[in-house]
């Protein structure tokens, strides 16, 4: 963060604070009050006890006196206590809209931001980092809210009792604001370099958790124990650091109070002895200074506080700031089930400065299966991320059912597709939820269908809890095939227009890749299917197999075509099935 942006952050801080505060402001207004008037009654007490020890001293009735104090103090207990009920409610409430504002961005957050981002640090914001909107309305606007005024009307008070014991203890107070105010950007370093080591530490938590069996199987727990130890270790550096300039705050208000106390007793019982002020105002004038430190002791924790809790809203700030995708109601129920023709017009795009596109051309006809062929990094799974518009392209131009990608409605345009990831990621939950979370209102007669489609029925019928079973973190419980599988009926019970297969075969065995090739076939009757295909055995009889090499379509054609036409695919085909497959002469290798 640049120096000017840190000067600029205490503004900032309190104008997004307010911006989360304002549908609850009536209630923390009626919360800073209530916590007004029980400071009022505190502030009466001094005054109604010089007056008791007045009553007492002249031999005079004080019942009055002492029941007025008793009430006092009684109202005060009330007051306080309603006080900090509702701030203390709505601190919670605040941190509840916090997060639930932090989800709603993290589950739209743009892909290509996504790309450069640390899960485990967007879980550190959301829980750890959201917990300042609660410091923000309890501690920090009660401390300066209440007890800033508290202080003002007590000095207001002290002025009146005696002017020369004001100024003594104004003297000390002064000394010790300005040392805080030494400490206080140390506390506010020292608290974002821990929110930042906290989310560090989350991130590599998660990075590991994800990758449990990889980790294990390379024997690398060791390494992975020096990371996350290494890592806990600079959370415990960041933290001692805040504290330490925490404890250095907290001790000259301590100071402050010893010397304020030691300075007004020594001038007071001086001044007592030669008449100039009577005992009744000393005792009242020492109450005073009882009354005024823990006003000041919380006025200055809360700008403690406040330097933390900034951390923490900035980053917050920070995370509501990312790029996200426009938010949408779900569309209405397709009512038009023709399938989609994809048409890729010159089409260039590149992850920031590495080019992957290069020019792409090629048509997916509706209601065919149109493979894309090629080696690794050739651009094959960035044509389905553009289809979708997880990222936008550069130039040339993309046509889905005939009209331009970037017409088409988002939630429209991905309602018409059913997308089958690479890694095929299956959700915590039961085989319902993961297959349901496409179709939330499929009946079990169209999952028993899509089961079916993707030879997982037996599989489910042989399990105790049936679409009920759970299948663990990251369907942990499953087989890479199963979890295909999972996947492909997931997509298919979505019933789309376009299907977007990627490498969806992969973990299948030669009997069920067989299978689901002669249902790919069987649903590209009405619906548009486009497969990516690292395994040329799963494609060979697909309508169209495009061929891509440095982001372009090198060839195009059937794979009987290809085989005989294309240096490149003969290559692909040879070393992945064995023997020579025959190219016509003169076909150059590139």
């Amino acid at each position: 963060m640049t120096e000017q942006a840190a000067a600029a952050r205490p503004v900032a801080v309190w104008r997004i604070f307010l911006g989360w505060a304002r549908p609850y402001r009536a209630r923390l207004a009626l919360g800073l009050v209530l916590a007004l008037l029980s400071a009022a009654s505190v502030l009466a007490l001094p005054l109604a006890t010089q007056r008791l020890v007045g009553q007492v001293a002249a031999g005079d009735p004080a019942l009055g006196w002492m029941l007025l104090i008793g009430g006092l103090v009684v109202v005060n207990v009330v007051l306080n206590a309603g006080s900090w009920f509702l701030l203390d409610r709505t601190g919670v409430i605040l941190t509840r809209d916090v997060r639930r504002l932090l989800a709603s961005r993290f589950v739209r957050v743009g892909i290509p931001e996504f790309d450069r981002l640390r899960p485990g640090d967007l879980l550190a914001r959301a829980t750890a980092d959201a917990a300042s909107a609660d410091d923000l309305a309890g501690y920090v606007l009660v401390g300066l809210g209440v007890h800033i005024p508290v202080i003002i009307t007590v000095i207001v008070f002290m002025a009146f009792l005696d002017l020369v014991l004001l100024g003594l203890m104004l003297a000390v107070v002064v000394v010790a604001f300005l040392a805080f105010r030494l400490v206080a950007p140390r506390i506010r370093s020292a608290s974002m370099a821990t929110a930042e080591a906290v989310g560090t530490l989350t991130a590599d938590l998660e990075r590991a958790l994800g990758a449990l069996r990889t980790i294990r199987a390379f024997g690398a727990e060791g390494a992975e124990e020096a990371r996350l130890h290494a890592a806990a270790e600079a959370v415990r550096r960041a933290r001692t650091r805040a504290s330490l300039w925490e404890v250095v705050s907290a001790n000259v208000t301590g100071l402050t109070y010893q010397l304020a106390l030691l300075t007004v007793l020594t001038a007071g019982a001086a001044r007592v002895a030669t008449g100039t002020i009577g005992v009744g105002v000393l005792v009242a004038f020492l109450l005073y200074v009882f009354y005024l430190i823990g006003p000041m002791q919380n006025a200055i924790q809360a700008l403690a506080s406040y330097q933390s809790a900034s951390a923490g809203a900035t980053r917050i700030a920070e995370a509501l700031d990312y790029a996200a995708e426009p938010g949408y109601e779900p569309p209405p129920p397709q009512t038009d089930r023709s399938p989609l023709s994809v048409q890729f017009d010159f089409v260039h795009f590149g992850y920031a400065a590495r080019p992957v596109l290069r020019g792409l051309t090629f048509t997916a006809a509706p209601g065919t299966v149109t493979a894309l062929a090629g080696a690794s990094g050739a651009g094959k799974s960035t044509v389905f991320g553009l289809i979708e518009r997880f990222y936008e392209h550069e130039d040339g131009r993309i046509l889905v059912g005939g009209r331009d990608i970037r017409d088409w409605p988002l939630a429209r345009l991905r309602q018409a597709i059913g997308y089958v990831e690479q890694d095929a990621p299956v959700l915590a939950g039961t085989i319902r939820d993961n297959l349901t979370f496409a179709a939330p209102g499929a009946t079990d007669a169209e999952l028993a269908e899509v089961l079916r489609m993707a030879r997982l029925d037996q599989f489910v019928a042989g399990l105790p809890d049936g679409l009920d079973t759970t299948v663990g973190h990251r369907g942990g419980t499953l087989s890479g095939g199963e979890r295909q599988r999972l996947a492909i009926a997931r997509a298919l019970l979505r019933r789309p227009r376009l299907l977007l297969l990627d490498e969806a075969t992969s973990h299948l065995d030669a009997v069920n890749e067989a299978a689901l090739r002669d249902t790919v076939r069987a649903i590209a009757r009405s619906v548009t299917v486009i497969v990516v295909a690292h395994r040329l055995s799963t494609v060979m009889d697909a309508d169209r197999i495009v061929v891509l090499d440095r982001g372009v379509a090198r060839a195009v054609g059937t794979h009987d075509e290809l085989r005989r036409s294309d240096r490149l695919y003969a290559d692909l085909l040879s070393s992945q099935l064995g023997g020579a497959a025959p190219v016509a002469p003169g076909v150059p290798a590139s």
